[in-house]
């Protein structure tokens, strides 16, 4: 039969597992993935439709990225000596990291709740995940992590900053002091950055254990799934050995040149959602039966008291608006939610919405 043929030749760790599931978002006010909510304007648009009509489709892509490379070392004042490479998405990046381990290195760990993708992607490899608890206010648990950092000897440390579902970026000195602990490598996670405005950035190179990532996604490409490795060449040279060969198409090659090129245009973007993060966060607040956390994403965490968050998040479905139900992730998460900051439209109607619901 083929399941049984299956079951023989898929590692245990996968046939186990359950894929990431993307809701349909079809219709409704999407406030559930962390994107962007605005478009380019019309002008911008038009002349990223004339860079995309010079791509030669029947090439290969520029396998290694030279020209977004170049112009991503200008705009970002990279450190003298600083390597750099690209994935489709952190997620790839995430992967090729955790591919290069030895069987001797085989322990993974983060602070928890974190991004998914840590643990995912390690349970799938067959590696050793440990998670760390934050504090019960989702702050860094400092000892912890130095108590288990010397227990289990991590070969990766994955840290988020801004974290993610939580919104809060830890305490720079708590940081430092986990790359000092470590016997293996840390990687800063800085899907956020343009939100929180603080990077690792500057000390990249002061440690030699720590590399770090961004992304695209958060700043309005989230299309174009192009994610961003930092570090010393000696680690980004073994790294890159693991990268599919042409592993960035040439249309999203060219995009993202363009958009750099207009790197004004996400920043604005970026300030109004800080703003409008302000405005949804105050009317969090003044709703009773919601407590908020402060945030440095593009995004807030709240939990509700008097209803089960499944059901709020279902009677939110049934109101067309879609945010992400992380009750039943982790301990920690208990009856909480996550809404990305959308328009000013998109978070007046979901504000409104969450309201009736909890005053019904």
């Amino acid at each position: 039969m083929i399941e049984d043929r299956v079951s023989k030749l898929i590692k245990p760790a996968i046939l186990a597992a359950k894929a990431y599931h993307v809701p349909d978002s079809s219709g409704f006010i999407k406030l559930d993935a962390m994107e962007n909510p605005y478009v380019w304007p019309e002008e911008i648009r038009r002349e990223w439709s004339e860079q995309l009509q010079q791509a030669e489709l029947n090439r290969y892509p520029d396998a290694n990225v030279s020209q977004l490379r170049t112009r991503l070392t200008e705009v970002l004042s990279l450190p003298e000596g600083t390597a750099m490479m690209f994935g489709n998405g952190s997620d790839e990046l995430i992967q090729i990291i955790l591919m290069a381990l030895n069987k001797s290195s085989n322990v993974v760990m983060a602070p928890e709740p974190t991004f998914v993708m840590y643990r995912l992607l390690s349970t799938m490899m067959e590696l050793n995940f440990v998670g760390v608890p934050l504090n019960k206010d989702f702050s860094l648990n400092l000892a912890a992590m130095l108590k288990s950092i010397e227990q289990n000897q991590p070969a990766v440390i994955f840290i988020a900053w801004p974290n993610n579902p939580t919104g809060n970026a830890f305490e720079q000195d708590s940081l430092e002091q986990i790359i000092k602990a470590a016997p293996g490598l840390v990687v800063i996670d800085e899907a956020y950055h343009a939100f929180a405005q603080k990077s690792m950035l500057p000390f990249l190179l002061e440690y030699d254990n720590v590399v770090l990532m961004r992304t695209l996604s958060k700043l309005g490409l989230a299309g174009l799934r192009l994610g961003m490795l930092f570090g010393a060449s000696s680690w980004i040279t073994e790294f890159d050995k693991l990268r599919l060969p042409y592993n960035i198409g040439t249309l999203n090659q060219l995009s993202a040149k363009f958009i750099i090129q207009n790197i004004d245009l996400l920043e604005q973007q970026a300030a109004k959602i800080r703003n409008n993060r302000e405005s949804v966060l105050t009317g969090l607040d003044s709703i009773a039966g919601i407590e908020t956390w402060l945030s440095e994403a593009n995004f807030i965490l709240f939990r509700v008291s008097g209803k089960n968050a499944n059901d709020v998040h279902n009677e939110l479905k049934e109101k067309n608006i879609l945010i992400k139900n992380l009750h039943g992730t982790h301990p920690l998460l208990e009856n909480c939610m996550r809404v990305t900051i959308g328009t000013d439209e998109e978070n007046q109607a979901f504000l409104s919405a969450l309201n009736s619901i909890l005053l019904g």
